[in-house]
Order: C-alpha cells, then structure tokens, then sequence
C-alpha cells in the first residue's frame, strides 16, 4: 500500500478524487443529453410521419371527396401503428377532424393554434392535449396548385420520449462504471510510476535532497550547466551566470538564444563532447569541458562546466591581445562587406577599427572605382569616403573631398609601392613636415601622433588607402599592428572590389533598361494616358509597358513582366517590346499577337538551352560554382580572406543567367477603340486589369487567363471585350504591385481597390502617385510597372458611315456623299486627294469584294478612311506595265496617304488609309503636277 505521507501516495488520492467527480459530471451531462436526444428524435419521428401521411397518394384526393372521414381514417390509423404515434389526425382548414384515434372525436374542431400550417409552413410545438403533453407536428397537405386543402398533425407522448430515455440509462451506467474504473486503473499506474521516480521518498527527504544539491551547485567556483537535447538550457549555477554575463530567467531558453558568443553558443548547442576547449566570452576566455548526461542515468542533454582562464592572459599579455585582434578580425569579417555599396564599405570599415585599434580611421578611394571603372593606373586623384573617431570639422580633410597627397610624403610612397606605411612617430618626421607643413601640423593639431597607411588592394590592383591614427596618450603603432592593418585593409579591399563590379554592372543594367523603355509616349487621342515604372531595390528588373498607336484611331496598351533581375532581364525585355511593336504593326488581335509571341519565346528558349549545352558540355552549369577559396594575405591563423565568390553572385544577380531562356515572361495586351468605347483583352500569365468607372467605382474584370509566355505548348489565348463609358480609367500593372513579402495578391488586390476608389475626378497622373503612396512599401523586392489610361470617344459627329451596294454606279454617290462630309467638317482643302483614295479603294472593293462593304470616315488627328469588305483577300502594290490597263490606283493611294494598310476582321478585311489634315504635307503636292510626275515615273523605260 502507498503511504499517504508519500509524494506517490497523495497524487493517488488526489487523482482518484478527480477521476470519481469528472465521471459523476459527465454522467450527469450525458443524461441530459440523453433526454433532449429522446425529446429531438420525437420531434423528427412525428414530423416525418405528418409529412409522409400529407404527401401519400390518394390523401389529397380523399381530402377533397365528399366523405374525407371515411377514407382517411383507415389509412390514417395504420400509418399511425407502423410508424409507432400516439396519434395521427387529418382535419380541414377550418379546423374539423376527419381522423382520430378515438372516433368519438371525429367531427370535433381542433384546438391547437394550426395558423402557420395554414400559411404552407411545418408546425411543431409541444402541446397538452386529451391524450396529456405530447411533442405535436403539423403540416399542409396541399393539391397541385400549391394551395391547402386539409393539414395532417402527428403526435408522440412525453411520457414515451421519457421511456425511451430510461431504455438508455443502464448503458449510461454502464459506460460511466467503466469510465470510472479505467480512470481508477490508469491513476493507479500513473501513481506506480510516480513512486519509481521518486525512489519512495516522501517529501521531506526530497526537500533535504534538492536543498544539498542546490547548495553544492552554487557553491563551487566552477560555471555548471545542464543542455537538454533539444538545444534548450535547462539549469545553470551562479558562476556560469556571471561568466557567460547571460540574462534574467535563462531557463528554457535556446542557448543561441542567450546572447552569447557565437562560436561559444554553436559549441553548447551542438552537443558534442570536449575537453578543456578555450572560448572568448565577452571580455574572457573560459575553458569548456562537455560530457554527455544520458550514461549516468539522466535524460538525453549534455553537463558543461566553465572555467575562467582569464588570468593566464594577464599572466602572459600576448595572448590578450592576440585575442582581441582575433575578435577585431571577426568582427570585421561579419560588418564589412555587408552592402554591395562602395561607400557603406568605406564607412564599416573606419567604424570597425575605432576605438579598437585606431584612435581616428580614415578611408580615401580613388574616383574612378567611385564611378565602378578598375583604376588603370597613374596617378589618379581620391576622394575621401569615411571618417570615424572624431567629428567631421576636425578632420584633415572632410568627407567627399578630393585629396591630392604631397609628392615624396610617405603615404604617396607607400600608394606608388602598394605596400602600407608605418609612422611611429609623426613629430619626428621631420622630412614629411618640411614637404607637407599645413596637413602635417593640423594633424598634430588634432593629438595625432602615429599612422598606419595601408593601401587598398584587390587583384593586385590599388583601389584607395586607409589610414589609422593614434592620438594623445595611445601607444604608438608596432610592426604587429602594421602587420594586422594589413590584413584587416585586405579583408575591406575584396569587399569594395565587389561593391565597385556591382556599381559597374548595375550601371550598365540600368543604362539599357532605360534605352528599352519608351522616353515618351506617340500622341494620340484616345486615351490620357499616364505611367510609372520604379525598378526594385535588388536591381533592375525585366517589367516594361508601351502605347501603341493602331489604324482607326485605336490604341494598343501593353504591359509584360519578365522573371527575375539584371542584365538578362533587362534584355529579356527589349527583345520581347520589340516583337510587341513588330506583331502590333501587323494590327493583331489580342489573342493572335500573345499566340506569336509565345510561339517566340518557345524558340528563344529552344535555342538558349541549345547554346548553354553546347557551352556547357552538357550539363547547363556553365562553370558557376567553381570559385575557390583563397588564403587571407597576412597569413593570420585560421583566417581567410573573403574570395571574389561574392562579387561573382552579385554580377550573376545583375547579369542572369543566359543559359536559362525567359521562360516566365508573362504580358497583358488591350485594344482600345474610341469609336465605341470597346476594349478587347488578353493576357498570358499576367495579372488582370482594374477598370474605375466614371462614378469612382471599381472593378476587376474577368479576362480569361492563359499561361505564361513560353510554357502555353500551343493552347489558344482566350479574349475578353469590355464597354467602357467615357471617363472611366483602365488600370494596368505588373505584379510587383500587389505582391509582395508582406501580403499575397487577394489582399494585394484589395487595397488596390481601395487606391483607387472613391476619386473619380483624378487625372492618371494623380491616380498613379496615390496608387503608389498608398501601395508600395519602403524597400520593394520587385519592379513595378504602372500604366493609367483615361478613355475618350470619338465625337458622334466625327464619324460618318455608309452602306455600299456592289453597283459601279453606287461609287459616284457615295463619294458625294464622303465630300458633303468632308464640307461639313471643314476639310475642302484635302477634298481632292480623298476623293481619288475613295474611289479606288471602293471601286476596288466592289469589283474585287464581297457584301457587305461599307465606307466609313473618321475626323481624328487625321482623316482616316475605311472600307471594308466580306473577302480577306488582301491588295498588293505591283508595278504595273505599259500596256496594262490597270494597277496603278493602289499605288495612288499609297502616295497621296501618309500610311495604308489591311487589318482582318472575323468578316473579312479593312483597307484604311490616313491623311493629313493639311493638303501642304501631302506627298508630291496637288498644285504642282504631282499625279502627272507619279503617273511617269511609274512607266516603265522605252527600249
């Protein structure tokens, strides 16, 4: 038996305690449950059986017969017995009973409110009745009109639903027993278990236990910790407190998350044995020892202890320093280099030695590594970038001015040689002073008195100097710190190195992105129109947009999207704008140009993968990868130089990967027409566009979205054409605008909504600044390509259109009728030349053509004329001969037009042509034999 005096023994009693009331509270609930179980399924059985009985055939048919009694009643009683009711009674809506139970009751007027039956709704209530409290349902029976002819109510005791709810208690009983005996059982176990732990000992012993223990742990001049496997501290005694400085409650806490050292926190939470390791730790240096707990019988973890070994420093000195530059150089390792930023790596450098090493720290670059240029030599002049260890007024120099170092000083010799200066002394220098007295004595001025002068170094090239000085009561510089000056200016040099490549290719990035993208967009009167494009904060990306001006007054909107950042990118995009422009010349439809364009970008990757395994023998590596590591000048022990593996991912980042193709392009193209305010869309992978209409709502139209450029494998682009009344504004974007690390698209999508909403007077201008206040964040990860149109329609008087039989002489009134419009629109003086356009082209479409043709005039910044036809059949300009009798007309046209050409449509074809709206630019003159010269010059020479 347990003792009661035993940890064991009062758990047990406890837990019995709790296991008898949580059986005696959930027995009691589940009764409940139980009745209000019995109650509902009463409720269901008398709703299931009224509705059954309502809806049998035959009822509403007796229900409207002369004697419904004598009908229902047998049929009403059997279905009461089958489906176990006290009562099942059909009654008129007037509340007389056709059936009963007791026939005595037939003919008698019902009681209960039946009102809601009546209006065609389920009734169930609980009511009392002759036959006692009873759970009631009440339902119409209606004909095939819909209207109610009779109700049905069914009826099941209370007393029953009580019954059944007994027939379940021994179950309940049963399953309550059992609970409380597995309960019993499992406490029992548990409380075994308890007792193995706690070895029988009752709380007293256990108390005297910890309290020996505990003193034992605190009292020892040794840091003890305990490290559970999981990486976590679970106990650390007074001493290890103090040496490792760590915070209140480290308990629980993840070593590496305690504020220690790196490789001190690495080293605890690996879990690995060791003996006597010496760690730094703040300003110390402690020897770790490591052995795992679980062979002694303790959990999974490991017991360290910690000894200061500080004092073997002092007792050496050396080594105290050689610990503090060991530190210095890591420290260094990780602040320097951190941005690929010319300046920024100036600037870490000079804080990273003062006050460490260096009273006053100073870096001057030579300016074409500025600029990103390799220094080809000479004697080029540097400016100084960084300043640290006293305030900028007080400097020699300030920052960002040019410095020229006297000839024959020591630092000019030491930049010639690429080999860093030690000045001990600067007061005995008495050489220097006399050759540079102002810079001299203002140093001294400051209290300096000892310099370092290290020049910059990658590739064997010298990239600028960095000076350390020392002042006022600091000891002067040694050969040692001359020989970790140059390392430490080692280490910054590869990192500045890196940061002027990247300056170089982000340069060159950024140059031909902006020689892609459109300087200004061609006039045109369809849309006002307004863009933004911002590149990301890693490099400029592959997003782009255009304008296109189409025949008919028409206008094309395009905004794509490539994958990735860099140079290929970039280029990426020019190819693809490119073919835009090219397709779009052909006047495609939306869904056409995105299928070539596509089909394009397939060969573009087919080809790139051919040339990258070609390149690469096959394995599409192309030699990336290979860097290797090399030896930090100054050969400090286990310490390395950064290699040049860094500036090869940054140009890799700018520049991208060539061999990969540009699978990922996606683009959205949209045709704008004035004339009817029509916009047809179709988009490959891109994100669809934003219409705010004229009231300052807005919308997301559905536009069927088809794969991205390059992956489609030849599935058909889907368009979509939508209405939009004048004013309303077309929001077009790359996907950097509604997605980013801090939000998905839906939400994205949702505060562009509220961007644009609620403003419907802005102008594009307007509407692209507040989009981009509202939505891009302070660092974009990705490039943002923004294009804002505002639609305009052509003036119903503008435009002017006829039906033209297919009659020779329908030729003459139709050209009438053109310059009677003409006339009206103040345009007699290109009358002429408009009418000999109109006449060929419609001559032509009648002899050639099919119905229907029409002819149709639009006033624009031009005059353009259209005549379309049923045919798609296309005219061509040919040289005609001599002897022909014909040929000549398109060539007409063609002179006299500023541009011509064919577009297709589902029902044929459209010849249109463009004019001047002033006479003196069109092309051969009128007033100065101009057909005649043509005419001539299309004959051809006499033999």
């Amino acid at each position: 038996m347990l003792s009661p005096h035993s940890v064991a023994g009062q758990v047990l009693v406890l837990q019995l305690a709790l296991v008898v009331l949580l059986v005696v509270a959930a027995g009691t609930v589940l009764a409940l449950q139980n009745q209000q179980a019995s109650l509902a399924e009463a409720k269901q059985r008398s709703a299931a059986a009224a509705l059954a009985f309502a809806r049998t055939p035959g009822v509403v048919s007796a229900m409207r017969s002369a004697d419904p009694s004598a009908l229902l009643q047998p049929r009403a009683e059997e279905a009461r017995k089958v489906a176990g009711l006290d009562y099942l009674v059909a009654f008129s809506p007037a509340g007389i009973r056709w059936t009963h139970p007791d026939p005595r009751l037939i003919g008698t007027r019902v009681t209960s409110n039946y009102r809601p039956a009546l209006a065609g709704r389920t009734l169930t209530t609980t009511t009392s009745s002759h036959l006692g409290r009873a759970v009631d349902t009440t339902v119409p029976a209606k004909d095939a009109g819909g209207r109610v002819v009779g109700l049905v109510a069914a009826g099941i005791k209370a007393q029953r639903t009580d019954e059944w709810a007994l027939q379940r208690l021994p179950l309940l009983i049963g399953s309550a027993a059992g609970a409380l005996a597995v309960g019993i059982a499992g406490a029992a176990l548990v409380n075994r278990r308890l007792r193995r732990q706690t070895h029988g000992l009752d709380p007293g012993e256990m108390a005297r236990m910890y309290d020996h223990h505990d003193a034992v742990l605190h009292a020892v001049r040794e840091g003890v910790l305990i490290v559970g496997s999981n990486g976590r501290l679970l106990l650390a005694n007074d001493e290890a407190r103090r040496l490792l400085a760590l915070p209140e409650k480290p308990e629980h806490r993840r070593v590496t998350e305690l504020g220690l050292e790196p490789d001190m926190a690495d080293l605890l939470a690996s879990g690995r044995a060791a003996t006597d390791e010496v760690h730094p730790a703040g300003d110390r240096l402690l020897a770790v020892n490591i052995r795992p707990t679980a062979p002694y019988g303790g959990p999974q973890g490991t017991a360290v202890t910690l000894r200061d070994t500080t004092e073997l420093q002092a007792l050496t000195g050396r080594a105290e320093v050689a610990q503090r530059r060991l530190k210095l150089l890591y420290d260094a390792g990780m602040r320097i280099g951190g941005t690929l930023d010319v300046t920024r790596t100036a600037e870490e450098l000079a804080a990273v030695a003062v006050p460490r090493f260096a009273d006053v720290a100073t870096v001057e670059l030579l300016e074409p590594v500025l600029r990103g240029d390799e220094p080809a030599g000479g004697r080029a002049p540097m400016r100084r970038l960084a300043v640290s260890g006293v305030p900028e007024g007080s400097a020699a120099y300030r920052v960002g001015e040019r410095i020229r170092f006297v000839p024959g000083s020591p630092i000019t010799a030491g930049i010639a040689g690429g080999r860093p200066v030690l000045v001990r002394d600067l007061r005995a220098e008495h050489e220097w002073r006399a050759r540079d007295p102002v810079d001299t004595q203002r140093f001294l001025d400051n209290g300096i008195h000892s310099l370092i002068a290290v020049p910059l170094q990658a590739r064997g090239v010298v990239l600028g100097l960095a000076n350390f000085w020392r002042a006022d009561t600091s000891e002067e510089f040694g050969a040692e710190d001359m020989s970790f000056a140059e390392e430490l200016a080692a280490r910054a040099a590869v990192s500045i190195d890196n940061a002027r490549r990247y300056t170089r290719e982000h340069a060159t990035t950024i140059t031909l992105q902006r020689s892609l993208l459109p300087h200004a967009l061609p006039d045109q009167s369809a849309l006002e129109v307004a863009h933004r494009y911002l590149p990301a904060q890693a490099g400029v990306g592959g997003d782009w947009f255009d304008l296109i001006p189409l025949p008919g007054a028409r206008v094309a909107l395009v905004v794509g999207d490539v994958v990735g950042h860099g140079l290929h990118a970039a280029a990426t995009m020019g190819r693809l704008r490119t073919a835009v422009l090219n397709f779009s010349a052909l006047d495609l439809p939306p869904d056409e140009l995105l299928g070539h364009l596509d089909e394009l970008v397939s060969h573009i990757d087919t080809d790139e993968a051919r040339t990258s395994e070609r390149e690469t023998g096959g394995d599409g590596s192309g030699g990336r990868g290979a860097g290797r590591e090399q030896e930090g000048a100054g050969g400090a022990p286990g310490a390395t130089a950064p290699t040049d593996e860094a500036a090869a991912e940054a140009e890799f980042a700018l520049v991208g990967d060539g061999g990969t193709g540009i699978t990922g392009a996606t683009c959205l193209y949209a045709i704008y027409d004035p004339v009817d305010g029509r916009v047809t869309l179709a988009r490959a992978g891109h994100p669809g566009p934003a219409v705010v209409r004229p009231d300052g709502t807005v919308a997301f139209p559905q536009v069927p979205v088809s794969p991205p450029l390059g992956v489609g494998s030849g599935l058909p682009v889907e368009t979509a054409e939508l209405t939009l009344e004048e004013g309303s504004q077309l929001v077009l974007y790359t996907d950097g605008l509604i997605e980013n690390r801090d939000h998905d698209i839906g939400a994205g999508l949702e505060l562009l909504r509220s961007a644009l909403a609620g403003a419907p007077d802005r102008t594009p201008e307007q509407t692209c600044t507040d989009v981009l206040d509202a939505m891009l964040s302070p660092h974009p990860s990705d490039d943002v390509a923004l294009l804002v149109a505002r639609t305009r329609l052509l003036a119903p008087d503008r435009v002017a259109e006829w039906e033209v039989p297919s009659d020779p002489a329908a030729v003459g009134p139709v050209r009438a009728a053109c310059m009677r419009t003409l006339e009206s629109w103040g345009l007699e003086e290109i009358g002429f030349t408009t009418e000999l356009i109109l006449s060929e082209l419609i001559t032509n479409a009648i002899r050639y053509g099919a119905q229907p043709i029409r002819v149709r005039l639009l006033y624009d910044r031009a005059l353009i004329c259209e005549v379309s036809d049923g045919t798609s059949a296309s005219p061509h300009l040919r040289r005609a001969a001599t002897t022909d009798e014909g040929g000549r007309g398109l060539f007409l046209v063609a002179q006299f037009a500023q541009r011509w050409g064919t577009r297709y449509t589902p029902g044929g074809k459209v010849i249109w042509t463009e004019q001047s709206l002033d006479e003196r630019h069109t092309p051969g003159g009128l007033g100065d034999d101009g057909i005649d010269t043509l005419l001539d010059q299309w004959d051809e020479p006499t033999p």
